[in-house]
C-alpha cells in the first residue's frame, strides 16, 4: 500500500475515523431517573441475592453442569428437557419483538444488563471522582496525590465489584456456598476461578471503559431495532415546533417577542445522556430510552415556568397531530403469537412426566430360550426422577400375551433427582410370538401418581 493513500486513523477534524470522545454523563433527577435507580437495585438485588435462596435443602436456582441437572426452585431440569430451554428463549426474542414495537427501547434503558451494571459504575465513579465538571477537570489536570488517590480508589472499587460480580455468577454454576469455602481457603478449583476472572473482566471492561460503545457498536439490536419501530411506536422525541427556534434567555423574558421557542438551548439534556447523543437532532439509533434527557428539560422548563414535556416520550404521528393505534398489525400478531408461546410453555411444564423411562436392550444376546416354554429379554431400563420427591416404582410390561416382567426388587426406589439404571428381564410365551415385536415397558408409582411407559423391541426365535 502507498503510505501517501493510506487512511489516518484518527481525525479530530470530522474525517472519517474520529477518536473517541469520553461521555461524561451529567446527573439527573426526576420520575424516570427515580425509576431506573429502582430498576437497577430491583435487578441486581436479584442477581447477587438468587444463589443464596435456598429451597428443599438445597440451592433454589443451581446450573450442576456435571451433574447434568437444573434446579429452578421447585422445578428439576434435565438434557432431555432442553427443548424447554429452546422455548423460554423464543419467548424472550418475542416479547423484545412485542414490547419493542409498544415502548421502542424500554428495555435497553432500564433492564439491559449493560445499562444496568453501567449504572452502578458511574455512581462509583461519582463517588470517588466528583459531578460532571469535577470529573472532566481531574481527567484534564497534571497526576497529582490527590488524583492518584481518586483513580486508584475508583479502581479499586470497580475491580472488586467486577470480581463479586464474577463470583456470584460461577455461583449459579458452582454451589455458592461451596465456593465461598473454596475461595476463602483458596482451594478454588481452575475452571471456577477462570469463570470468575474472565465475567469480573468482563464487566470491568463493558460497565468501567466500553460502556455506551456497547450499545453503540456491539449490539446487534441496536442495528434491527428500526425494523420494529413504526409511526405508532413510543420513542423519546424533541417538539421541534415547540422548541425551535433556540435561544438563551432571561426567565423574565418573553420568548414569543424575542421569535424563540421553549428550548433555551442550556444543552442539559445532551450532558444527561449516557450515550452522548443530542435528542433535538431526532430519533437515533443510538438512543436507549433511559429518559435521562426527559429529567433534565422537565427541570430546565420547571425553573423557567415552561409546561413540561419539550423532551417526551411520544408517537410520531401524536408530533404529527394524527391519531395513535395501540392495538395495530404488527402489535396483535406479536401478542398473540406470544400469548400462545407462554401458555403453551405453562402447558408443557406442568404436564411433562415427572418420571422418565429409557430401555436398552441387553447387546450380548438377543434373547434366551428358558424353562417352561418362555422366551426372556434382557434390558436395562434407566430411571429419570424430575420429581421433588422420591418415588417406589413397579415395572411392567404389555403387547404380549402372557408377558411378564422379572427383576430383583418388586419396587424400585428412584429418589428426588436421581438417575437409576435397573436391570430387567421380560418373558413371555414362546407360543405367543414369532420374531420381533414391540412392547411398551410400563411404569406405576406405589401411590399411583406415576405412570410412565416407553417402547422397547421384543425378540423372539421364528416360528417354524
Amino acid at each position: 500500500m502507498n503510505p501517501a493513500r493510506a487512511p489516518q486513523p484518527v481525525n479530530n477534524d470530522g474525517g472519517l475515523y474520529i477518536a473517541h470522545q469520553k461521555v461524561y454523563p451529567r446527573e439527573v433527577a426526576g420520575r424516570f431517573n427515580r425509576l431506573r435507580v429502582a430498576a437497577t437495585i430491583a435487578l441486581l438485588g436479584l442477581f447477587y441475592a438468587m444463589p443464596w435462596l435456598q429451597w428443599d435443602g438445597r440451592q433454589a436456582v443451581l446450573f450442576d453442569l456435571p451433574a447434568r441437572k437444573f434446579y429452578i426452585f421447585g422445578l428439576t431440569f434435565f438434557p432431555q428437557d432442553f427443548f424447554l430451554l429452546t422455548w423460554l428463549l423464543i419467548i424472550a426474542a418475542l416479547s423484545l419483538f412485542f414490547f419493542t414495537a409498544l415502548a421502542g427501547r424500554l428495555w435497553c434503558g432500564f433492564a439491559c444488563p449493560q445499562t444496568v451494571w453501567t449504572e452502578i459504575f458511574v455512581w462509583m465513579e461519582r463517588w470517588t471522582e466528583g459531578n460532571r465538571q469535577q470529573r472532566m477537570r481531574l481527567d484534564k489536570s497534571a497526576w497529582s496525590p490527590e488524583k492518584v488517590a481518586r483513580k486508584t480508589g475508583k479502581q479499586l472499587l470497580w475491580i472488586t465489584f467486577a470480581l463479586y460480580t464474577g463470583y456470584t455468577f460461577v455461583g449459579y454454576f458452582t454451589p455458592v456456598r461451596t465456593l465461598t469455602g473454596s475461595v476463602l481457603t483458596a482451594t478454588v478449583g481452575g475452571w471456577e476461578l477462570f469463570w470468575i476472572l474472565f465475567y469480573g473482566f468482563a464487566t470491568y471492561g463493558n460497565a468501567g471503559y466500553m460502556r455506551e460503545q456497547v450499545c453503540k457498536y456491539m449490539c446487534p439490536y441496536a442495528r434491527f431495532q428500526g425494523a420494529m419501530f413504526d409511526r405508532n411506536t413510543l420513542v423519546i422525541s424533541y417538539d421541534t415546533k415547540r422548541g425551535d427556534p433556540r435561544g438563551s434567555r432571561a426567565r423574565n423574558v418573553d420568548a414569543k417577542s424575542k421569535g424563540l421557542g421553549d428550548c433555551i438551548d442550556c444543552k442539559l439534556c445532551v450532558q444527561a445522556c449516557p450515550t452522548g447523543i443530542d435528542i433535538r437532532q431526532g430519533l437515533q439509533m443510538d438512543c436507549i430510552a433511559c429518559a435521562a434527557c426527559i429529567d433534565a428539560c422537565d427541570d430546565v422548563m420547571d425553573k423557567m415556568n415552561y409546561p413540561r414535556g419539550l423532551v417526551r416520550y411520544t408517537t410520531q404521528n401524536a408530533m404529527d397531530n394524527k391519531p395513535t393505534r395501540v392495538v395495530r398489525p404488527r402489535t396483535i400478531i406479536y401478542g398473540t403469537v406470544l400469548l400462545a408461546l407462554i401458555v403453551g410453555f405453562g402447558v408443557a411444564v406442568a404436564n411433562r412426566h415427572l418420571v422418565e423411562v429409557d430401555v436398552l436392550r441387553d447387546r450380548n444376546a438377543l434373547y434366551r430360550s428358558i424353562e417352561g416354554g418362555l422366551v426372556e429379554n434382557v434390558y436395562t431400563i434407566r430411571f429419570i426422577n424430575k420429581d421433588t420427591r422420591e418415588h417406589a416404582l413397579r415395572i411392567g410390561a404389555e403387547g404380549i400375551d402372557g408377558v411378564t416382567v422379572d427383576t430383583d426388587r418388586d419396587l424400585q426406589r428412584v429418589g428426588a433427582g436421581e438417575v437409576v439404571s435397573v436391570a430387567v428381564r421380560v418373558r413371555a410365551p414362546s407360543s405367543a410370538i414369532s420374531g420381533g415385536r414391540d412392547i411398551q415397558i410400563v411404569v406405576h408409582s406405589d401411590d399411583g401418581v406415576i405412570e410412565a411407559k416407553s417402547k422397547a423391541r421384543f425378540i423372539a426365535p421364528v416360528a417354524r
